[in-house]
C-alpha cells in the first residue's frame, strides 16, 4: 500500500489581529485525500488557519509548506496550487445566474473547453443545480446557495478543499445533506478537505483527522470517533480549558 502524501503544512503559525493574538504558534498538516475538522469555540482561531493558508491574512511567525516547498500565500497563486478556499456566510453572486457564478470559479481557467468540461463534471456532483442554472442564484434556497458556492470551488479541480462553516445558518435536513455531499466530494474526487465547522455532530463522523483550538492554540489532535468518545469537546465548549 503506498503512502499518503502529504500535501499541506503549517509549521509555528502565529498571526495577530491588533493586539489580539488570534493564532499562537500553531502547526498542522493536510494529506491528500482526507477529511481534516478544525473546532473550537467562537475566537478560537479556526476561520484564521484558512485564512493563513489562502493569504488572506498576514503571519507574523511560521512557515507554510506545500508539497514540503515553502511557500508565501497569495489568494490567486493558492488557486494555481490546487487550494480552494469557500468562505463562510454563502457569499455567492446574488445577482448572477449559477452557471455564471460557475464560470466566476473557473477565472483562471483560460481553455474555454476546458472550463465547459469542468463545469459538466461538477454538475455531476449536483444534479440539482442543473435545472437552475440559468437562475439569479439570489432566488435559491440557503442550502442551494451553500451547494453553488461549493460547486464554485471546485471548478478549478483543486488539489485541497477549504470549507468555513458549511453548514452556518441552514435549516437540520439541509445540514445532513451538505455534510454527505462534503462526503461524496472527498470519496469521488480523491480529494482532501478541511473543514472549519461547529456542528460536531454532523462532522465528527465523516472526518478522519481532528484539531481543536481555543483562544488562538492549538490543544488537541485526534481522531473524529474517538473525539466524540472523549470529554475534550465538553471542556472546550465549556471553557474548562485554559
Amino acid at each position: 500500500m503506498s503512502k499518503t502524501e502529504q500535501l499541506l503544512r503549517l509549521e509555528n503559525i502565529s498571526v495577530h489581529y491588533g493586539g489580539v493574538q488570534a493564532l499562537n504558534n500553531v502547526s498542522v498538516s493536510f494529506d491528500e485525500g482526507e477529511i481534516v475538522a478544525i473546532m473550537g469555540p467562537n475566537g478560537a482561531g479556526k476561520s484564521t488557519i484558512l485564512k493563513a493558508i489562502f493569504g488572506l491574512t498576514p503571519t507574523v511567525q511560521g512557515k507554510i509548506f506545500w508539497h514540503n516547498q515553502e511557500i508565501k500565500p497569495v489568494p490567486h497563486e493558492m488557486v494555481k496550487l490546487g487550494i480552494s478556499f469557500v468562505p463562510q456566510g454563502r457569499r455567492v453572486f446574488r445577482h448572477l445566474t449559477v452557471l455564471e457564478n460557475l464560470e466566476l470559479g473557473g477565472i483562471t481557467i483560460k481553455n474555454k473547453s476546458i472550463l465547459k468540461n469542468r463545469i459538466k463534471e461538477v454538475l455531476e456532483l449536483f444534479p440539482d443545480l442543473k435545472l437552475k442554472l440559468s437562475t439569479e442564484t439570489g432566488n435559491l434556497s440557503g442550502g442551494q446557495q451553500q451547494m453553488v458556492a461549493i460547486a464554485r470551488g471546485l471548478i478549478t479541480d483543486p488539489k485541497i478543499l477549504l470549507l468555513d462553516e458549511p453548514s452556518l445558518g441552514l435549516a437540520p435536513k439541509i445540514v445532513v445533506e451538505v455534510f454527505q455531499k462534503i462526503k461524496e466530494i472527498n470519496v469521488n474526487r480523491k480529494m482532501a478537505i478541511v473543514v472549519v465547522e461547529h456542528n460536531i455532530k454532523s462532522l465528527l463522523p465523516i472526518a478522519n483527522r481532528t484539531y481543536i483550538l481555543d483562544k488562538g492554540y492549538l490543544i488537541h489532535t485526534g481522531i473524529g470517533k474517538e473525539i466524540l468518545q472523549s470529554d475534550i469537546l465538553e471542556k472546550v465548549f465549556l471553557a474548562k480549558v485554559c
